[in-house]
């Protein structure tokens, strides 16, 4: 009987991981009773690999994703992961200051792409130093591997849950938070994730996109409403106080408003400058 009722999968979507998303994932899980709406929740850079290969048909993305395949997708109006000034969970982790960086072996997390060149414009274009870059991750005791060369890591780059954790520790005296110097640099919030959906699903079912948005609109506002209680259910997942989980959830921005607009067209501009992306990636796309 099971397997009659069953309807079949009408959208794949990706939900980011982190509890930063928990006011919008946490009443999602709630209240969006819809079997026929696959999620899977992932990293970003796992779902841009699977949004990429067709996996997916939307999810939140690194904004980076968009602007390196501009032809593959389009916008949802409206929906981001973003912050106008400190976010709270992208730093760069340094054992000096930015200034003293050059030359210096900094460690990039592979969980964001976004977050990896938004360092890398903060550091060489702001900053003015070029470090020697390498990719991987601090481990939860906090040791730090060494480079090719065997010299020591002078900086990190964390994200998400892992800079909650870090943010808490000792290990890195110089704790820079990339969103507010970024707003320092331009005057404009910073996104770090959109919704973007596959063209191909934007011909065939706009309509079931239509009712996704407006159920992830509905879930962004009930959870901002309920904000304290969300807190009591994540905040032991990185573990910080509940305080301090409410006030970095109260810094996280889920629109997508004009001054959002331009940040991301200012970053997919330092992205083209920087050869990192095609010119193709403005105007961005919307549905």
């Amino acid at each position: 009987m099971d397997s009659i009722d069953r309807k079949p999968v009408s959208a794949r979507i990706g939900m980011v991981n982190f509890i930063n998303t928990a006011p919008l994932y946490e009443k999602w899980q709630q209240l969006v009773k819809r079997p026929d709406w696959q999620v899977t929740e992932a990293p970003p850079t796992t779902l841009n690999r699977m949004l990429y290969n067709n996996e997916l048909d939307l999810g939140f993305v690194s904004s980076h994703e968009y602007a390196a395949h501009p032809h593959l997708y389009k916008l949802l109006p409206g929906l981001s992961i973003s912050a106008t000034g400190p976010v709270g969970s992208v730093f760069l982790f340094s054992k000096k200051d930015p200034e003293l960086l050059a030359g210096e072996t900094v460690l990039l997390s592979s969980l964001s792409q976004t977050s990896v060149s938004l360092v890398k414009i903060i550091l060489e274009e702001y900053y003015q130093v070029v470090p020697t870059y390498l990719s991987g991750t601090i481990t939860s005791d906090g040791k730090l591997p060494q480079d090719a060369e065997g010299k020591d890591i002078q900086a990190v780059l964390a994200i998400g849950d892992n800079a909650l954790r870090l943010r808490e520790s000792d290990l890195f005296p110089v704790k820079l938070d990339l969103s507010e110097v970024w707003q320092k640099m331009t005057g404009l919030p910073f996104v770090f994730a959109v919704w973007a959906v596959r063209e191909e699903f934007c011909r065939k079912d706009p309509e079931n996109i239509a009712q996704i948005q407006h159920e992830l609109l509905r879930c962004i506002e009930e959870g901002k409403r309920d904000l304290h209680a969300i807190c009591n259910i994540v905040a032991p997942r990185i573990p910080m106080a509940t305080n301090d989980c409410f006030d970095y959830l109260c810094g996280m921005e889920y629109d997508l408003d004009a001054d959002k607009l331009k940040a991301l067209e200012v970053f997919f501009d330092y992205l083209i400058e920087r050869g990192e992306v095609s010119a193709k990636a403005l105007p961005v796309k919307f549905f």
